[in-house]
C-alpha cells in the first residue's frame, strides 16, 4: 500500500499497535508513509485502539478512505479467486490439508472455501492462532506475535470454513521462526513461524504417508531482525535460557524450586489497597497490571513502589482514596528468567527492581535484596 500510494501520489497513513516492530515502521516511513502507533492492551472499542483511531482519522482527513481489511469482502474474495486456485494447481489437486494463520480471517476463509468446493470437502482446513486470541477460544488478551489473531470477530472471517483451530504459544512461534531460517534458509516473520508450528504439530498427528499439507507463510523476516532474530529481545521475554549459568529464574524460584505468585495491583484499585498489598507480602514495589495472572507482557500498565507512594502521600500530592493509575510510575525494566544473574546485577545498577518474564509472561519482581538473600543462602 505504501509503494502504490507513493506511485499514485496519495498520502498514506498506517495505524498500528505498539507491538509492531520498529523495523516494519521504518520501512513504511522510508516509502513516505505516515505511521500512527496505538497501545496494544486496550479493548477494540477504546478510543485509543488502532481500530478507533483509524476510524477517527477517516473522519478528520478530507477525502480519506480506509481499506478496512477486517470487513472488506474483497479480502476473502481475492484469496478465493487467486490464492486457492494457485495452491490447487501447484499440488495437482493432491493437497489434503491447508494450514494458515488467522488474522483478519480473509486468507483462511477465501482459500478454505475454494479448496473445499473444488475437492468436494476432501481438503481439511486448519487455522493457526496465537494463544489468547478469540479464534482458539481466548479472550483476545495481548500476545507478542504480530499480524495474526484477534480480540474481536471480523466479518471477513467465515467460521464455517476452518475444520480446526490450533493454538500456538509465542515461544513455539518464535522458536519455529528461527528454525526455518537456520535449517531451511527461510527468513520469515513470527506469524509464519506460528503457522509452520501448527503444521508440524498436525503432521505429527497424521498417520497417512499420502497426506499433502500446504502451509502458507505470509510474511518475510526482514521486519523482525531486531525482535524475533535478536537473541537479546528473546532473552528479555524469557524465551531463551542459559542453563549452564545461574539464572534470574533460579534466584526467583529460590530453594522451593517453583515460581512464587506475581504480587501485583490494578490501575482501578486505590492507593490504600496497593499499600495493603505491599505490606501483606512484604515487598517494596510491584507491577500494575490490567488482568489477573497469568499476565501477558502487554498487560503491564506501570508500577508502584513503597517509597514513591509514601512521598506522594506525605507531600499531599496523593490521597489514599485515589486510583493507582493516577500515581503509578513507568513499568519496571524487564529481564528474561533464563538470563544470567550477572545481567540482573547490571540492570539493578540503574533500577531498584526488575520485572522477570518467562515465555513472554511476567512472573515476578527481582530486587537487590532478593539477590543478596539468595547469595547468602547458598
Amino acid at each position: 500500500l505504501a509503494m502504490v500510494s507513493q506511485a499514485k501520489g496519495y498520502h498514506c497513513v498506517f495505524v498500528c499497535p505498539d507491538k509492531v516492530s520498529e523495523d516494519k515502521r521504518n520501512v513504511l516511513k522510508a516509502y513516505g508513509a505516515e505511521v500512527v502507533v496505538c497501545p496494544t492492551a486496550v479493548p477494540p472499542d477504546h478510543p485509543d485502539s488502532y481500530y478507533s483511531v483509524s476510524d477517527r482519522l477517516v473522519g478528520e482527513i478530507d477525502g480519506a478512505w480506509k481499506p478496512d481489511q477486517y470487513s472488506n469482502p474483497n479480502n476473502p474474495l481475492s484469496h478465493y479467486e487467486q490464492t486457492g486456485p494457485e495452491i490447487w494447481r501447484q499440488t495437482d489437486g493432491e493437497i489434503t490439508h491447508f494450514v494458515a494463520g488467522v488474522g483478519t480471517g480473509g486468507t483462511i476463509s477465501g482459500v478454505g472455501r475454494y479448496l473445499k468446493e473444488v475437492s468436494n470437502g476432501r481438503v481439511t482446513i486448519v487455522g493457526a492462532d496465537p494463544e489468547g486470541s478469540v479464534y482458539s477460544g481466548g479472550s483476545g488478551r495481548p500476545y507478542l506475535v504480530e499480524g495474526v489473531g484477534e480480540d474481536f470477530w471480523p466479518s471477513a472471517y467465515d467460521a464455517n470454513v476452518p475444520d480446526r483451530i490450533i493454538a500456538v504459544s509465542d515461544k513455539d512461534s518464535f522458536i519455529t521462526t528461527r528454525r526455518l531460517a537456520r535449517e531451511e534458509a527461510l527468513l520469515v516473520g513470527g506469524s509464519s513461524g506460528m503457522a509452520a508450528a501448527a503444521a508440524i504439530r498436525l503432521a505429527h498427528e497424521l498417520d497417512d504417508p499420502a497426506a499433502v499439507i500446504v502451509v502458507l507463510l505470509p510474511d518475510g523476516g526482514r521486519g523482525y531482525l531486531t525482535k524475533v532474530f535478536d537473541d537479546g529481545w528473546l532473552a528479555q521475554y524469557g524465551f531463551l535460557g542459559q542453563p549452564s549459568e545461574l539464572t534470574v529464574g533460579d534466584v526467583l524460584r529460590g530453594k522451593g524450586g517453583r515460581l512464587p505468585d506475581l504480587v501485583h495491583t490494578h490501575p482501578n484499585e486505590t492507593i490504600a489497597q496497593a499499600v495493603a498489598i505491599l505490606r501483606e507480602y512484604a515487598v517494596s514495589q510491584m507491577p500494575v497490571v490490567r488482568a489477573e495472572p497469568p499476565v501477558m507482557a502487554a498487560e503491564v500498565a506501570g508500577s508502584v513502589s513503597e517509597r514513591d507512594l509514601l512521598d506522594a502521600l506525605y507531600a499531599g500530592r496523593a490521597r489514599l482514596t485515589d486510583r493507582v493509575e493516577d500515581h503509578m510510575a513507568d513499568p519496571l525494566p524487564t529481564i528474561g528468567s533464563g538470563e544470567p544473574v550477572a545481567e540482573a546485577v547490571e540492570k539493578l545498577h540503574e533500577a531498584d527492581a526488575v520485572l522477570v518474564q518467562e515465555d513472554g509472561k511476567p512472573v515476578g519482581v527481582l530486587t537487590r535484596q532478593d539477590l543478596l538473600g539468595y547469595i547468602a543462602s547458598v
